[in-house]
């Protein structure tokens, strides 16, 4: 990939998550990233194309972090990893996270599949651990994580420490 396209990309990622898709214009994310607006239509046809480059990549991403935990074969450090995820996040990729969150609220792009592997691994985690009801921890721990997630990318790291110690500690991880 040529540096002005992954300028233009780094750039429209930034403003998409800042200011929302809608908001934010094709000129825009050419000034942000020092090209010509006409350079934008060339790599990417318009600013629907852009955002499908950004979740193309997204759902590698997704796919890569997922994999360590829906691979990992010792049930106690599933959940450890899985309760850990939120933590590992670097500050340089909370802008491609602030994406994803925004865009869980738009209907097209709402994919309720996406986190299914996941989900049926903490099932049978939870069924390999012995709870009661294995599907319904399954979803909680998910929503907790993915709480979690938003609250860190809010800037509330703090008081989501203490939540991830409590869930280690809950889950005897």
């Amino acid at each position: 990939m040529t540096d002005k396209k992954e300028n233009i990309l780094n750039a429209a990622l930034e403003l998409f998550a800042k200011e929302g898709y809608s908001g934010t214009s094709t000129s825009k994310i050419a000034k942000k990233a020092g090209v010509s607006e006409g350079l934008i239509f060339r790599h990417f046809k318009n600013k629907q194309g852009l955002l499908d480059a950004i979740l193309q990549e997204t759902e590698a991403k997704i796919k890569s972090i997922l994999m360590d935990i829906i691979f990992e074969t010792d049930s106690k450090k599933v959940l450890r990893k899985l309760i850990e995820l939120p933590f590992k996040v670097k500050e340089s990729e909370f802008d491609f996270w602030k994406l994803q969150f925004i865009l869980k609220w738009q209907p097209e792009y709402d994919n309720p599949d996406k986190m299914k592997p996941l989900i049926d691994k903490l099932e049978q985690v939870f069924q390999d651990l012995g709870y009661n009801n294995p599907r319904l921890e399954a979803l909680l721990l998910n929503q907790l994580v993915d709480s979690i997630s938003s609250e860190i990318l809010k800037g509330h790291k703090a008081l989501q420490l203490e939540i991830r110690d409590f869930l280690l500690d809950k889950y005897g991880v």
